[in-house]
């Protein structure tokens, strides 16, 4: 049996950027927090922090445009 994979809004996947970004939650406590994989919010909070440094994302934006 193979697991399925779980997908996230990007609303989700910013709130839980934000939590880290600018709420000052470390990453091990915001995935507890939200119920997420370190890696993925680590992801999320890079990309996060390049959005808001004026980087093009290459998939979907966290931030609004």
């Amino acid at each position: 049996m193979s697991k399925q994979r779980r997908s996230f809004s990007v609303e989700f996947k910013h709130d839980a950027a934000a939590l880290v970004v600018d709420q000052g939650y470390s990453v091990v406590e915001a995935c507890k927090s939200m119920g997420v994989g370190e890696t993925a919010l680590r992801r999320w909070v890079d990309q996060l922090r390049e959005e808001r440094g004026g980087v093009t994302p290459n998939s979907k934006a966290l931030t609004a445009e």
